[in-house]
C-alpha cells in the first residue's frame, strides 16, 4: 500500500508568504512474498504382491453364489482364495464349493472354511481361478513352477471358463522366452533317462534341464503332490511350436504332464503399473 507524508511548517499561517505546502515522495511498500512452489507427490509404488492382490480381486468379481470353483496354486491364487474366503464370511458370497489343485491350497481354504470337493464328485467346474509363470499375445501360458502343474492341468481343463491372474512381469512374446522353468512332470523311475531325451528335443533352442531340488542348499529332489519329479526345462530362445512341443514331450513315456497350457484361458487379467488390463480372445 501507497503511503503519503505530509510536512506542514504551521497549521496557523499569519505571514504573508505563500502557505507551502512540502510532500515526501512516495513510499511504495509490497510486502514481501515467500517463494511459491508446486510438490508433486509421486504416487505409491506399488509392489509385486500389490500387483497380484489387484489382479486377484478383479477376478473374484466373476465369482457368483452356487458355482464350483477350482483353486489354483501359487502366490497369486494364494490372494484369490483369501479374497472367496473373506466374502464367504461376510456373507457376500454362498453355497460356494472349491476344488483345490494341491495340497498347499487344500490346507489354504480349508484354513477360511471354503467347502471342498473333488473332480470325482464334481467333474464339471464352472469357473477355474489360477496364475500364471508366463502368457504369451495368444493367452497360452508356462505354469506350475509352483509344483502343481497336474492338479491344476485336470482342473482347468474340466472347467466351463478359465481366468488367469498375473502381474505385467508374467507377459512374454513367446513362451519359454522368459529364460525361467518350464515344468515337465516325470515319474521317479529312471527320471535321469527322460531328462536327457527332454533336453534333446529341444536342442536347437539352447534348452537346458534340470531336475528341480528342495531347496536351500539340499540335493534332495522336489517331489510333488502326487509322488513324482520335476524336470524344469530353461530355454534361451523361445519356443516356437508351443503345440507341437507339448505333443513331443508328452508322447516320452514318463512323462506325466508338462507346463504348457495351451488354449486353455478364456481371459487373463493383468495388474500393471498403469491400471488392470483383462485379455481375451
Amino acid at each position: 500500500m501507497a503511503s503519503l507524508s505530509l510536512n506542514l511548517s504551521s497549521l496557523h499561517h499569519t505571514s504573508t508568504n505563500p502557505l507551502i505546502l512540502r510532500c515526501t515522495p512516495l513510499n511504495l511498500r509490497i510486502p514481501s512474498q515467500k517463494p511459491f512452489s508446486i510438490r508433486s507427490q509421486a504416487a505409491p509404488v506399488l509392489s509385486q504382491d500389490d500387483l497380484k492382490k489387484l489382479a486377484a480381486d478383479k477376478a473374484v468379481e466373476s465369482v457368483k453364489s452356487g458355482m464350483i470353483l477350482g483353486l489354483g496354486t501359487g502366490s497369486t491364487a494364494a490372494f484369490v482364495v483369501d479374497k472367496i474366503g473373506q466374502l464367504l464370511s461376510t456373507g457376500q458370497l454362498s453355497n460356494i464349493v472349491g476344488i483345490p489343485t494341491s495340497k498347499r491350497t487344500q490346507e489354504q481354504a480349508a484354513s477360511l472354511n471354503i467347502p471342498l470337493t473333488t473332480l470325482d464328485l464334481h467333474p464339471r467346474i464352472d469357473l477355474a481361478i489360477d496364475g500364471a509363470d508366463e502368457v504369451d499375445p495368444n493367452l497360452d501360458l508356462v505354469k506350475g513352477r509352483g509344483g502343481a502343474l497336474l492338479r491344476e492341468k485336470m482342473v482347468e481343463a474340466a472347467s466351463s471358463s478359465f481366468i488367469v491372474v498375473a502381474d505385467d512381469s508374467k507377459l512374454v512374446s513367446g513362451l519359454g522366452g522368459s529364460g525361467l522353468a518350464m515344468p515337465v512332470e516325470v515319474v521317479q523311475f529312471c527320471w535321469k533317462y527322460n531328462l536327457v531325451r527332454l533336453q534333446g528335443l529341444f536342442k536347437e533352442l539352447g534348452c537346458e534341464a534340470k531336475l528341480r531340488l528342495v531347496g536351500d542348499g539340499s540335493e534332495k529332489p522336489y517331489v510333488t503332490d502326487n509322488g513324482n519329479y520335476i524336470v524344469d526345462l530353461y530355454f534361451k530362445n523361445p519356443i516356437k511350436d508351443g503345440f507341437g512341443a507339448g505333443k513331443e514331450i508328452s508322447a516320452l513315456e514318463g512323462v506325466v504332464e508338462h507346463g504348457l497350457f495351451l488354449g486353455m484361458a478364456t481371459s487373463v487379467i493383468i495388474a500393471g503399473k498403469t491400471g488392470i488390463e483383462v485379455m481375451t480372445k
